[in-house]
């Protein structure tokens, strides 16, 4: 979130709590075999295991589409899942199949749970490096990755128009403008607007034939996305 959403403060549980999912991957994963076994499942029904894993992915796709709504920070929610997934590999003890009777060669057991702590523990230090790397290089305003923001954040329905979307990702709605009145007409002619990557446009309102303040400003926004040459702040 400090990378990819710099000018904003994102708090809740909500990365925890995908991180405890990410941890959970990484041991359904560490214990597949067991998990889907005959002998250990003996007598009982693997669909149980399977509604599990279908209701565990089902609260994932759910909770990320979620975060592809504005203030909802989708950044926390996949960082979380990956480090939690790393963690959960570095520092989860895999269950032995000794424990349920069964036979398993010592060597190639010994050998994956290593392989999965150091796997773990190594693409998790490096991307801490990594991102600590990129945090203080950075100027705490510029986003290093401008289409990474479509993962946290997508104008919706793709199919209306630009200016009759249910929601924006944008930072038009925080523009400011100064207008100016025809002494003569008594109406707006001219908007100089703020727009959000700090360049002023001219607008021509003439045509428009306003005088309703209220109105000019209600419609800010949609003067921003249609005039602006960025509507998002740089």
């Amino acid at each position: 979130s400090a990378m990819f959403l710099p000018e904003y403060i994102s708090v809740g549980a909500s990365g925890g709590i995908f991180g405890l999912i990410g941890a959970c991957l990484s041991d359904i994963i560490m214990n597949w075999n067991l998990l889907f076994s005959d002998f250990v499942n003996e007598g009982k029904s693997k669909k149980r295991h399977a509604l599990v894993l279908l209701l565990l992915f089902l609260d994932i796709i759910v909770n990320c589409l979620l975060g592809l709504t504005p203030f909802v920070d989708n950044f926390t929610h996949l960082g979380g899942m990956v480090y939690g997934f790393l963690c959960g590999l570095s520092t989860m003890e895999r269950v032995s199949s000794d424990f349920f009777g069964v036979q398993e060669q010592k060597c190639w057991s010994t050998f994956k749970n290593i392989f999965a702590r150091f796997f773990g523990l190594i693409v998790s230090i490096g991307c801490i490096m990594a991102t600590t790397i990129i945090l203080l290089e950075g100027d705490g305003v510029t986003n290093p990755c401008e289409a990474c923001s479509a993962l946290s954040c997508v104008p919706f329905p793709p199919w209306s128009p630009q200016d009759d979307k249910w929601w924006y990702c944008d930072d038009c709605g925080a523009v400011t403008a100064d207008a100016r009145v025809n002494p003569a007409t008594g109406i707006f002619h001219q908007l100089d607007m703020t727009c959000p990557d700090g360049s002023i446009e001219n607008i021509d309102l003439e045509h428009m034939e306003s005088k309703d303040k209220a109105w000019l400003e209600s419609n800010l926004p949609t003067f921003c996305r249609k005039y602006c040459p960025s509507t998002t702040k740089s």
